[in-house]
């Protein structure tokens, strides 16, 4: 069989190794692809399927991609969720070895990923370990793009939020793990399982001590943290052993504290349009990250990405951000010089990651050396400023500048096997190497032009192919001249081709020197890189500071382009807007040349922390929600904010329950999407939490929609005492306010001419007198004869309404709540009596009707 032969034992020696991964095996100038895999990937790839072995018995499926271009194929593979394993050939074949050397050097998943067209510039690729105990749980980050690594101990029920927060896009949990309560798994997260002693506290903490060198955790923050330490050693373990190289790079990790930023879950980051629209296909210009990310570097636009994702609660933290965004908006010409640098230098913390991981090519090396030569220009632009989180020195690594780019050529070629990769000068054997090469062309001409005298033969040639090296080729017109001295080395139909003994001198000479050249390349680059390297904690430090001058200018930049104020915070409770805008949509309408309505926002902690906002479709409830949210998250990332004026207190969480969405494949309608994240704020918010509710109970029933929605305001009044934006259609609910001390009403003002309405989109004090559903539809295009129905069937409806509370309030008692009134008649019943045509009933069927009736209200 085919796997008896030498090379399918090695293949299958490989795969035993990565049972689950595609393996691609490297033979000559492809990688290849066996059996399931290569069903697989020719699946995936669109590429075609082949076989071997089919004389021999039955057949092998096989399929390849080109090495040269195998990062694009790998690429697709690994963004359909894919694990890919690299066999490499150690040695070149040479003559009479029939089997050369191949070991695996990578595994590529979707958390290990580091080529750059598997990933996006302005945001992290998360590789994460869970490893959950009871309530608890412990977590660990790491990107192996950038270095970054982190490690915490969350509540197991912010497990998910976090996940989904943190866009991890691979999850590593111990196999005899269920997590299936709080963890269902997304379609951009692969989940990997791993054997439950990789999660061991013990063996992790010596994995981390040993790989970072320490003598202890608690400089890291993680002694006395188990659960975190395990899922930080499960990282460190999988990284280590995917990568079958040293993760040199890898920061060493941090404990961090949950509580010390703000945690915004999935339900919230979506509804507000953080960083994706709410709808697939929309563009991302609707988005909080398209108005805020003018960064110009890879580094700093992944730091406002992390920024808008964890919001601060450290005020002092906030406040030295807001000092230096300020400082940056009053130096308007330091600012333009600082962002003109910023935007020659690449991405410092993924070049250094491919160079840790010796996949990093020639012109990656330079691209690194270039970069840092603009350091000591930002260096002496940061020592200018006032702000201390900007004004920190900055080490400009000069020496690493030096070297790389004193010996890497301006022209460095893609891969090594090109050639040129040395400057000239650098190296005084590489010089003479170069020199034998070059004059090896004008010794062939010299040659050349010899013969043709000497055989008189002024067509004769001398080429060179990588088979038959270097020969004279003679027509055949031209053969008898041929001098008896010439070794016939080829026949071909038109041509003779022969050498000589000097050609062949030559030849060996040549040949000798374009190896030995490659070869000593290759020596002096992977000499280079390998120092570049060992200055990684240099560079990394400098990279973050240049990533935090990035952030502030920026948001320096946007606040000037559009009017932002600095924020102020309160210890008071205290929350005041004045003019608020909408950051996305004033920018949206301003293409339109169309003025956005400001609005103010006041809510503070004792007598007004909940406001019921009524008022049409179309009238800009859910705009007014959705961007005091926003206007409070820009405060704590350190961001000055759209409005006039801005007082908030420091909020530890931002829950949204906004729009109508379902997910019927996991059997939830959009009623019970509704009420589980409903239920998850109640269940997580505290006093210090922000609210924002659109639409409550709209999902099911009008009486049980008004009930829920009635019962959660009460909730969040008396027992969570969170500041809460409610807007809704219930107009019952503006009832509260007379009921609850802190509850007061807002309303959306519209203007009316006749039968329009004129939508103005500013919030009032007071509750609104109607909803105008039917005016909104008619401006939607509803046939006429449909409005004018539905104007008939409300009035009706709102005379039966009022007739049943007049009866309720006679005698003089209290009017009860609007809510009780529900509870009257099964409103089934009522539309069946409502339904009945007395004047058409005969007596025997109006008594079996009501015979029928009263039986079924004795059954309820």
């Amino acid at each position: 069989m085919e796997a008896s032969t030498p090379l399918m034992r090695q293949y299958q020696a490989a795969k035993q190794q990565v049972p689950n991964a595609l393996l691609l095996f490297r033979l000559g100038d492809f990688y290849e692809l066996f059996y399931e895999d290569a069903i697989t990937a020719a699946r995936e790839l669109e590429i075609t399927l082949t076989s071997r072995n089919k004389e021999r018995g039955e057949p092998i499926p096989m399929c390849g991609v080109p090495f040269h271009a195998a990062d694009g194929y790998i690429g697709r593979l690994i963004q359909r969720g894919y694990r890919v394993a690299i066999c490499e050939q150690m040695e070149e074949a040479g003559p009479g070895k029939k089997l050369v050397r191949r070991e695996l050097t990578r595994v590529v998943t979707p958390g290990t990923a580091t080529d750059a067209n598997l990933l996006r510039s302005h945001e992290n690729n998360y590789l994460a370990a869970a490893l959950p105990k009871g309530e608890r749980c412990g977590l660990a980050f790491g990107d192996l793009s950038t270095g970054e690594f982190r490690a915490t101990e969350i509540s197991l029920s912010d497990l998910t939020p976090t996940l989904e927060t943190m866009n991890v896009r691979e999850l590593l949990l111990p196999e005899d793990e269920n997590l299936s309560d709080v963890w269902n798994g997304t379609e951009s997260c692969l989940e990997t399982r791993l054997e439950a002693w990789m999660f061991g506290a013990d063996y992790a903490g010596r994995q981390l001590l040993e790989h970072f060198r320490l003598l202890s955790l608690d400089g890291c923050g993680l002694g006395g943290k188990p659960l975190a330490t395990a899922a930080a050693g499960a990282v460190l373990h999988y990284l280590r052993d995917t990568q079958k190289s040293a993760v040199g790079h890898l920061n060493i990790p941090v404990y961090f504290e949950s509580r010390d930023s703000m945690l915004l879950d999935a339900a919230t980051v979506r509804n507000l349009e953080l960083i994706e629209p709410l709808f697939a296909g929309e563009s991302h210009n609707a988005t909080l990250i398209h108005v805020l990310d003018k960064t110009s570097t890879g580094m700093g636009g992944r730091l406002l990405r992390r920024r808008v994702m964890s919001p601060s609660c450290d005020r002092t933290e906030i406040e030295s951000r807001l000092d230096a965004v300020a400082e940056l908006t009053n130096k308007v010409l330091v600012r333009g010089e600082l962002r003109k640098i910023l935007g020659s230098i690449q991405d410092l913390e993924r070049l250094l990651a491919r160079i840790s991981l010796k996949t990093a090519g020639p012109r990656e090396l330079l691209a690194l050396g270039r970069s840092l030569g603009h350091l000591p220009a930002v260096a002496g632009i940061a020592n200018a400023l006032e702000t201390a989180s900007l004004q920190r020195p900055i080490d400009v690594l000069g020496d690493v500048h030096s070297r790389i780019t004193g010996a890497i050529s301006e022209e460095a070629p893609v891969a090594l096997a090109d050639g040129g990769t040395i400057r000239d000068g650098f190296d005084p054997n590489l010089d003479e190497l170069r020199g034998t090469s070059r004059n090896s062309r004008q010794y062939i001409a010299a040659i050349e032009a010899r013969e043709r005298t000497a055989a008189g033969i002024p067509s004769l040639k001398i080429r060179f192919n990588n088979v038959f090296g270097y020969y004279i080729e003679i027509s055949k017109a031209n053969l008898h001249l041929a001098p008896p001295r010439y070794e016939r080395k080829q026949t071909l139909a038109n041509a003779e081709r022969f050498t000589t003994p000097e050609l062949k001198e030559l030849e060996s000479k040549v040949l000798d020197a374009e190896d030995r050249i490659l070869s000593l390349e290759r020596s002096i680059f992977e000499e280079v890189r390998e120092y570049a390297s060992s200055q990684a904690e240099r560079i990394k430090q400098a990279a973050r500071q240049v990533a935090e001058l990035d952030v502030a200018a920026t948001l320096a930049q946007v606040g000037v382009d559009n009017r932002y104020r600095r924020p102020k915070f309160s210890t008071s409770g205290e929350m005041r807007i004045e003019a608020g805008r909408h950051p996305v949509i004033e920018k949206l309408t301003e293409k339109d040349a169309i003025r956005f309505i400001p609005n103010d926002v006041y809510l503070d902690s004792s007598k007004q922390y909940v406001a019921v906002i009524t008022g049409p479709n179309m009238g800009g409830k859910s705009t007014y929600l959705r961007q005091a949210a926003l206007i409070l998250i820009l405060a704590q990332i350190g961001c000055f904010v759209p409005a006039d004026a801005a007082l908030f207190p420091i909020v530890d969480r931002v829950f949204t329950r906004i729009g109508a969405a379902d997910n019927l494949a996991r059997g939830r309608s959009t009623f019970m999407v509704e009420m589980t994240e409903a239920a998850a704020i109640l269940n997580t918010a505290s006093a210090n939490s922000f609210i924002v509710l659109d639409e409550i109970g709209r999902g099911t029933s009008t009486y049980d929609g008004l009930a829920l929605a009635w019962a959660i305001i009460e909730y969040i009044h008396g027992h969570i005492r969170a500041k809460t934006l409610f807007a809704t259609h219930y107009h019952e609910l503006t009832e509260l306010a007379g009921e609850l001390t802190a509850v007061r009403n807002l309303h959306v003002a519209v203007k009316e001419s006749g039968d329009h309405i004129l939508f103005i989109r500013k919030v009032e004090p007071g509750a609104a007198d109607r909803s105008y559903g039917i005016e909104v539809a008619r401006l939607a295009g509803l046939p006429l004869k449909v409005i004018e129905r539905a104007r008939s069937v409300l009035l009706h409806h709102e005379v039966r309404e009022q007739s049943v509370s007049k009866d309720l309030t006679a005698g003089g008692t209290e009017p009860p709540l609007q809510i009780r009134l529900f509870e009257l008649m099964d409103q089934r019943l009522a539309d069946r009596v409502r339904a009945l045509n007395i004047n058409e009933l005969r007596p025997i069927e109006a008594l079996q009707i009501l015979q029928d009736l009263q039986l079924e209200l004795l059954r309820k």
